[in-house]
This record gives C-alpha cells, sequence and structure tokens, in this order.
C-alpha cells in the first residue's frame, strides 16, 4: 500500500515558508500533523461553540478505497481539554476543497481555562484509511444466526 499517491495543495504558503508541508513526524507514525493556519494567537474559550480553523491545505484522494479522517491529537486533547467539535471528520474520496479543523475546548465553563492556539501550531492529526464499500442485499430474514443476535446494550453483562 505504500504506492499511493495522494496530490496536496498548498492554499497558505506559511505551511512552505515557516512550518513545512504536512509529515508523519516519525518512521511510524500513523497520521500527519495540521497546523493552524490563522493569523494571530486565538483564545478559544470553554463552553463557546466549537471554531473552526483553517489546515492551509486540501487534498485530493480521488479513489473510492480510501478516505481521510481529521482527528484530535491525543496530548493537546489529554493535556489542555481541545478536541474537535464534530468528534472525527470524515474527508471523502471526491472533496477536494480546503481541510477545516473543527476546534472545541471541553473544559467547563466554570473552569475559565482558555485554550490559545497559535499560528503554525499542530493542532490536529489527519489518518488515511481504506474503505470497503459492500454491495448490499435487501433480505427478509439473515441468511445466517449467531447466538448474539439482536441483543444489543448490556447484553454481556456490563
Amino acid at each position: 500500500m505504500n504506492n499511493i499517491s495522494i496530490e496536496i495543495k498548498i492554499l497558505d504558503d506559511r505551511i512552505i515558508k515557516l512550518w513545512g508541508p504536512p509529515t508523519y513526524q516519525t518512521d511510524l507514525a500513523a497520521a500527519i500533523d495540521l497546523y493552524a493556519c490563522i493569523d494571530s494567537t486565538i483564545k478559544i474559550k470553554p463552553g463557546n461553540p466549537a471554531q473552526l480553523l483553517s489546515s492551509g491545505i486540501s487534498i485530493h484522494i480521488n479513489n473510492k478505497n480510501i478516505m481521510a479522517m481529521i482527528l484530535p491529537r491525543s496530548g493537546l486533547g489529554h493535556k489542555k481539554g481541545l478536541v474537535l467539535g464534530n468528534t472525527a471528520g470524515v474527508i471523502d474520496a471526491d472533496y477536494s476543497g480546503p481541510i477545516l479543523i473543527s476546534v472545541w475546548n471541553r473544559n467547563n465553563i466554570e473552569s475559565g481555562i482558555d485554550i490559545d492556539i497559535a499560528p503554525g501550531e499542530r493542532i490536529a492529526q489527519m489518518i488515511f484509511i481504506p474503505i470497503i464499500r459492500p454491495d448490499f442485499k435487501i433480505v427478509e430474514n439473515f441468511s445466517h444466526q449467531n447466538t448474539r443476535g439482536e441483543k444489543g446494550f448490556g447484553s454481556t453483562n456490563t
């Protein structure tokens, strides 16, 4: 799978001039980090609605067997409370517009803990995932039964 090519368009030249193109931070990293392409430091206040920030790039996947996902950076979520406003962003293979990052301060309002985001800060990550697109067959009954069947929440006593 290493011979897959995805086109990246740089929409904000600070990426090349100041921060460098999105890349894997280590040889075994699963995702590339995305920068906050903003003009000045912003404060994300607890309890406020999520804000959309530009990543400064767009991508062109053009392969029905691949998608991209925007995920939070674990350290920012755990240490500061910065998470994605939509928990995860799905980038379909046919979308080629700007990659926007929905950021949200999950700290409670009473904490008063603002999160500062500086221009060029790595605030999210993008991972590329293989997609399986099955054909669907409408049926009256399923062809195979198993012991769990329709048992859902709490069916294993946990």
